[in-house]
């Protein structure tokens, strides 16, 4: 009998560990599938409609507790309608250059019977003309004067400079700092595009400039970060710099670029440098004036949350990309439980587009009449769902952060002015990432410093509709001659009386 049961227990033993090397194998499989994915497949998050066409809303899917679902049999897609593009208009307010064109005096009579042809009107064509950026020079002269009787001189007072005895005009700086952080174009191309100009600027020159530039404006950054902290929500969002020299770290290693935002009337975007990722960075950039908090699943933001009292919201983007990624790898014309949550999370977000032009008395009223029931049918099925899923498949990691971050992701349920997602921060991070590809890394802490600076300037004056370009300029002529902090304020993206050309 003792042998029988050994027995039965060494055929139990081994019918575990070849499961166990089953979902192992089926788990690397999928990690195979998904990096290839990664590396070959389009990045794109945007769902087939004839993939959703599978489900009905999702209030009417069944709550199953299968990983699969059955596929119908018919799909139904909308009849697609081609909108005819509109014709680009040039804009009204663009100098004009009229060039006629008249017929000869002896053609301005009829071949037929010689009768002098009567003027009916003209036809007009009209085309953009694109003028090579022109260089000129600024010579600003002090006239002195002195007394014949006593020798004293007095020369004429000029506005100070942005950059004092240096032939950098703030239309140059403007043009440079516009170039790089907002055409994410790298400082030794425009030194290339200067030398077609006839001019001959040394990168290291560029670079100096624009790092003068960045302290030149820390007290706008300032003023803009302590406006964010102030605001019913903060956003916040992080991405990776490389800096080659830095204290105790090697060339190859990871800094971060910090993003604080608000998306309010009047939004503010200021971007941080710091070395590291790790929880003091969030906890040192906010304070207990911060009420709400909107940030990805990353545990660092915690200790700040929990040492100031913040009310932390989660990301519903995020986790619906992590189902997005689960859906990638499945097999061809096959459904199941992330092509679930991503129609669940869509009818979420239709709700959302409805009432997002309502006040934030109205969008709490649809989203506790509205939301809240698929909010609760999302909750039951991701229970009954979490057992029947392997923990390190890519559908079970998407569970698993739905579960653990539920609690953050439907507190936005408790208030109508919290948002849904974070989208609006990684929206405003992109362009950062944007340059990054192209400049690749920061020389120094003082360059990413300075490139978090002027970020935060470009991307503010974008998000209030101004032309980068314009505000630069303004603030690099007015900001040096500022006088008080009211001097200062003036400069801000949002002030009311900055006269800055705006983006048409």
């Amino acid at each position: 009998m003792n042998n029988v049961s050994d027995r039965q227990e060494e055929i139990q033993s081994l019918k575990a560990q070849l499961a166990e090397r089953e979902q192992r194998i089926q788990t690397l499989e999928e990690l195979v599938k998904y990096f290839r994915q990664r590396k070959f497949g389009a990045s794109s998050e945007k769902i087939s409609p004839d993939q959703l066409g599978l489900f009905n809303e999702a209030e009417s899917i069944e709550l199953e507790s299968s990983t699969e679902v059955a596929q119908q049999d018919t799909v139904k897609v909308s009849a697609h309608e081609r909108q005819k593009k509109p014709r680009v208009s040039i804009p009204p307010h663009l100098p004009r250059e009229v060039i006629d064109y008249d017929l000869d005096v002896s053609e301005k009579v009829c071949p037929h019977d010689q009768t002098p042809l009567t003027h009916i009107g003209t036809e007009e064509h009209e085309q953009l003309k694109v003028i090579p950026a022109q260089v000129s020079v600024v010579r600003h002269r002090r006239h002195k004067y002195c007394c014949p009787c006593c020798n004293q001189f007095q020369v004429a007072q000029k506005p100070k400079q942005p950059i004092e005895k240096s032939i950098a005009s703030p239309e140059l700086l403007a043009y440079i700092a516009t170039q790089k952080y907002c055409d994410a174009l790298p400082l030794y191309r425009q030194v290339e595009i200067f030398k077609r100009a006839g001019i001959a600027l040394d990168r290291t020159n560029l670079a100096n400039w624009m790092m003068r530039c960045g302290e030149l404006v820390q007290p706008l950054i300032n003023l803009m970060q302590e406006h964010i902290l102030s605001q019913p929500v903060v956003h916040m969002d992080e991405t990776t710099i490389q800096v080659l020299k830095e204290p105790d770290k090697t060339p190859q290693s990871k800094s971060y670029m910090w993003l604080l935002a608000s998306f309010t009337e009047n939004p503010m975007i200021v971007f941080h440098y710091d070395p590291t990722r790790q929880r003091e960075v969030p906890k040192r950039l906010l304070d207990q004036h911060v009420s709400t908090l909107m940030v990805d699943g990353y545990d660092g933001y915690q200790q700040a949350c929990d040492a100031y009292d913040i009310t932390r919201l989660g990301c519903w983007a995020h986790a619906r990309r992590k189902f997005v990624d689960a859906q990638k790898i499945q097999p061809k014309n096959k459904t199941g439980k992330a092509d679930q949550a991503i129609a669940f999370i869509q009818t979420l977000y239709r709700i959302e587009k409805k009432c997002k032009d309502m006040s934030a008395d109205e969008r709490h009223h649809i989203r506790q009449t509205e939301t809240k029931p698929v909010i609760d049918k999302i909750e039951k099925w991701l229970q009954k769902s979490l057992p029947h899923v392997p923990p390190k498949s890519k559908l079970g990691e998407a569970l698993h952060y739905l579960h653990n971050q539920w609690s953050r992701l439907i507190r936005y349920l408790e208030d109508g002015y919290y948002p849904i997602d974070n989208n609006l921060a990684e929206n405003a991070i992109r362009p950062f990432a944007i340059g990054r590809k192209n400049w690749l890394f920061a020389n120094s802490q003082a360059g990413a410093k300075t490139s978090a600076n002027l970020y935060s300037l470009a991307e503010t004056a974008k998000a209030n509709g101004l032309n980068p370009y314009d505000y630069f300029r303004e603030v690099f002529t007015r900001l040096p001659n500022a006088e008080n902090v009211q001097d200062i304020e003036e400069l801000l993206p949002t002030s009311t009386t900055l006269t800055v050309g705006s983006m048409q």
